[in-house]
């Protein structure tokens, strides 16, 4: 097990950015894949990106392409979520999560992981 703390959010204008990032306890960080998801008031949580264990490979979700960056320093047990032109359409609380793994895999469903953070609000002002 691994627990998850993520910080980063507030409010913002949209157009502007935030960076989230995700700390996580433990010596064996470089295991997991790790991913980021949201979820908007009475809406289900929905993927937003994901990244492998060496942070080789990485996945997004249609409606962030071009805008968020996922990333990992493996040496500071952290995942960090760039967003660049947020909309108010992003606003959600966003989660981190992670998934010991032997692979170099990329994971997308919410189903896949099996550890969670506690959420950090990001909220897009019009």
């Amino acid at each position: 097990q691994v627990q998850l703390v993520e910080s980063g959010g507030g409010l913002v204008q949209a157009g502007g950015s935030l960076r989230l990032s995700c700390a996580a306890s433990g010596r064996t960080f470089s295991m997991y894949a790790m991913g980021w998801f949201r979820q908007a008031p009475g809406k289900e949580r929905q993927f937003v990106a994901a990244i492998s264990r060496s942070g080789g490979s990485k996945n997004y979700a249609d409606s962030v392409k071009g805008r968020f960056t996922i990333s990992r320093d493996n040496g500071k047990n952290t995942v960090y979520l760039q967003m660049n032109s947020l909309k108010p359409e992003d606003t959600a609380v966003y989660y981190c999560a992670a998934r010991a793994v032997n692979t170099g895999v990329v994971l997308t469903t919410f189903q896949s992981y099996d550890n969670w953070g506690q959420g950090t609000q990001v909220t897009v002002s019009s």
